[in-house]
């Protein structure tokens, strides 16, 4: 039985950082100021990410961008460490290594790691532009994110003329550092490019930023919104094409879509949602709230057929945190790093073959009783087996093997919902965005049990990100 265990945490210490950044490193506080998840088990504090971020292993350094994002922007929220985190990140802007190309977590295709530090700092600089009722932070973490903002625009300045990749996520950057009221007079200097380099960029991201922070300028940005509503009208039209067998079109308008540049824009940005930006709240006192939902009991003692279930002192007790990872795994895993975490090989590995490349689609733990999907090779989903599987717990209330009506209909309840915030796949389960969390059923005999799915952000649409053999499952 496995239970939570402590990883390994990565290769690179904060004494391989540069001098100024070590500097600013050693000068904070660190034990004062938590992240989104500071002191859970496995998960590194600040430093050991903000040290990680220029590792020599790749790996550890596409973990540790990937855990600024998750512990430091969780759901586009600032916590007390960010601020301090964004100021010693821009120390490391300068920094050879950060010329290193690799494929990041948030954004598609290869890009240095400086334009991704750079990427973070505009995703910080405009959650800063938000307020404490946009649910992104409390005062306190908000005003120190404001007063970071002229440190670091004189920090990025310096890459405005970079590598066009590096460029533009500085523009962009600096484009939202400049809501700062005292960095007004810098706005002249830095229109023309925002204009010129975003406005057109291939990222809808950076073209919105173009668009929102020109208009906040006071420039005509008619032409420029045009130009979207145009753009989005031609893909809607070839998409329609595109999956149209009978139309005279289709190969046409599939041609046209392969050739369009791929859109390199985060699934989600802060200022974009700004108007579903609403923090949860817990569901009106006169609501009557269903009861937590209670696992299913165990196979009797002996019982050994295809449909046995454990019982409760048999499962491992797990607990998850949304988007971070569940039990000892955490997303951006490789197989390699999920193995010795769960301490067992798996017993089925499934690959897809694309010529010479194999990309891992998923692997089977009998043992812990989960299947660890990927993309990229890289852990994106866990998904719990229903019989076998971990004791997931939710506010203290399990997700496995559970009658399926009973979880959702808790955890439907167990908040106000925010727009957007439940979906449903086509299979009907359940897809809840704020917990990073889908409901699916399993077969148990002549009953069906909760199979808990744990996703990464980029996973929510299940049926373009599951594998058939997971549809299989149920």
């Amino acid at each position: 039985m496995i239970n939570e265990t402590t990883p390994d945490l990565p290769d690179a210490a904060a004494g391989s950082l540069p001098p100024t950044a070590q500097a600013e490193l050693a000068g904070t506080a660190w034990e004062e100021l938590p992240h989104f998840c500071t002191g859970r088990h496995g998960v590194p504090d600040t430093p050991d990410i903000l040290g990680a971020v220029l590792a020599a292993d790749p790996a550890h350094r596409v973990r540790a961008v990937g855990d600024l994002y998750r512990l430091l922007l969780n759901q586009e929220r600032v916590f007390p460490a960010t601020a301090p985190a964004a100021l010693v990140l821009a120390r490391l802007l300068d920094d050879p290594r950060t010329l290193a190309e690799d494929r990041w977590e948030r954004r598609a295709g290869r890009r240095p790691l400086r334009a991704e530090l750079l990427n973070w700092l505009a995703s910080f600089a405009d959650i800063a532009r938000l307020g404490v009722e946009d649910g992104v932070g409390t005062a306190q973490d908000l005003t120190a994110a404001r007063a970071a903002r002229p440190m670091l625009h004189d920090r990025i300045a310096d890459f405005c003329d970079d590598d066009p990749l590096v460029r533009e996520a500085a523009l962009a950057a600096t484009a939202l550092l400049l809501a700062d009221s005292s960095l007004a007079s810098s706005v002249p200097r830095y229109a023309p490019a925002v204009r010129a380099v975003l406005a057109v960029s291939v990222d809808s991201y950076y073209r919105w930023i173009a668009r929102e922070r020109l208009a906040a300028w006071g420039e005509d940005v008619t032409g420029l919104v045009a130009a979207e509503e145009e753009h989005h009208a031609a893909l809607d039209r070839a998409r329609a094409l595109a999956d149209d067998p009978f139309g005279e079109g289709q190969e046409q308008a599939i041609r046209w879509l392969e050739a369009q540049p791929e859109d390199t824009a985060a699934p989600e940005q802060p200022g974009r949602r700004r108007e579903d930006r609403i923090a949860p709240t817990q569901a009106a006192p006169h609501e009557p709230a269903p009861k937590p939902p209670v696992a299913a009991p165990g196979s009797e003692a002996g019982y050994q057929g295809p449909w046995r279930i454990a019982r409760e002192e048999e499962r491992a007790e797990w607990t998850f945190t949304p988007y971070i990872g569940v039990g000892p795994l955490h997303f951006g895993m490789t197989l390699e790093e999920i193995t010795s975490a769960l301490g067992e090989q798996p017993t089925i590995s499934s690959y897809s073959h694309h010529d010479e490349d194999h990309q891992l689609n998923y692997a089977d733990f009998a043992e812990s009783g989960i299947r660890a999907l990927f993309r990229g090779g890289r852990l994106g989903c866990v998904a719990v087996n229903a019989l076998t599987g971990p004791q997931v717990r939710l506010d203290t209330a399990p997700l496995t093997g559970c009658v399926p009506s009973h979880v959702e209909d808790w955890l439907v309840h167990r908040t106000t919902l925010r727009p957007g915030s439940l979906t449903y796949s086509p299979a009907a389960d359940p897809v809840f965005t704020d917990l990073g969390l889908a409901i699916r059923s399993q077969r148990a005999g002549d009953v069906v049990l909760t199979r808990p799915l744990f996703l990464r952000h980029d996973w929510l649409d299940l049926w373009h990100s599951l594998p058939s053999e997971e549809w299989n499952c149920s």
